[in-house]
């Protein structure tokens, strides 16, 4: 565990306490200008000047026309006259709510697995893990060739084992495109939410699991009261990094099937992007504020709560 204190003479001391050593470590006021330029520099700075930008009527004209205020002008038409736009909002969300449970489920599920001395557990840890460490783009184009429905390798096998009924035109059919793109999704991040939990499942006591053995509990029982409980800030960890990066996907959905068909997988991403490319920047730009407001607010929610109940355990 760590604490911080300040001496009289402005110097902030980093204390490490533990059962074997104490140490201390003395660091000047001054250490935190450089983390603090970067972080100024490249987001904070950046942000503001999009957010300033979003009042403004820029776009690909504007070296010609120039830039102009124009206050509210783009939200107003941003949530008044373009209807994409709002259907872009209710697939994000449900594109951040369902991606997570299609991931955290499963890599809670693993994990466990894993941790309770499965033979050969460390080569599955690795093979689950892999997927998430390939770029998004190229893991896009692999299926977005898999799923093709002339040739695609999936309905391939399908035909080879005579099953024709189920193939599908995965990417362009309204009833499957979201499951093509939810699958996607799972198989490249359950490893990645799956070694977060392996890690807070390390910092429980086997006493703990012995003790409700004896207590004649079952597998679900000591996942729910046992496990689940001592690995809330694994939970906490995998829920903000998941809605955060599903309000924010775009690689998935773009190279796959940017945003179609028609507009039925647009998200806020793929349409600003959209928006971006015809010229229409300033716009463009609200949009992502929009995404950066609704972003912010979620997460510091989520941070809020699951620090509560963190506390109350």
């Amino acid at each position: 565990m760590f604490s911080v204190s300040k001496t009289e003479y402005g110097i902030f001391i980093l204390k490490e306490s533990g059962d074997r050593m104490k140490k201390k470590k003395v660091y000047p006021w001054w250490f935190l200008i450089i983390p603090l330029v970067f972080y100024v520099c490249f987001f904070l700075l950046p942000s503001l000047l999009g957010v300033g930008f979003s009042f403004t009527d820029w776009s690909s004209r504007s070296a010609v026309d120039g830039t102009h205020f124009v206050g509210l002008q783009n939200y107003i038409e941003i949530f008044t006259s373009d209807e994409n736009y709002a259907a872009g909002i209710g697939h994000t969300l449900m594109f951040t709510v369902i991606s997570n449970i299609v991931k955290l489920i499963p890599a809670l599920l693993l994990a466990v697995m894993l941790q309770e001395g499965l033979k050969g557990k460390g080569l599955y840890r690795t093979i689950l893990y892999l997927p998430s460490i390939l770029p998004f783009v190229i893991i896009g184009i692999i299926f977005r060739s898999i799923f093709n429905f002339d040739h695609g390798l999936l309905n391939m096998i399908l035909e080879g084992l005579h099953l024709e009924f189920l193939q599908q035109k995965w990417l362009s059919d309204l009833n499957v495109v979201w499951k093509s793109i939810f699958s996607v999704d799972a198989w490249r991040g359950i490893g990645y939410c799956m070694t977060i939990f392996l890690a807070g499942l390390q910092t429980i006591p086997k006493s703990l699991y012995e003790a409700a053995e004896i207590d004649g509990a079952n597998f679900w029982q000591r996942l729910r009261y046992v496990t689940l409980p001592m690995i809330s800030g694994a939970v906490m960890i995998n829920l903000v990094f998941g809605i955060t990066y599903g309000l924010k996907a775009f690689d998935i959905v773009y190279v796959l099937t940017n945003g179609g068909p028609g507009h039925a997988t647009e998200l806020l991403t793929t349409y600003s992007f959209q928006m971006y490319s015809t010229g229409n920047y300033g716009m463009s730009t609200a949009m992502n504020a929009v995404l950066l407001f609704i972003t912010a607010v979620i997460g510091i929610i989520i941070v809020k709560v699951m620090s509560k109940k963190e506390v109350q355990q």
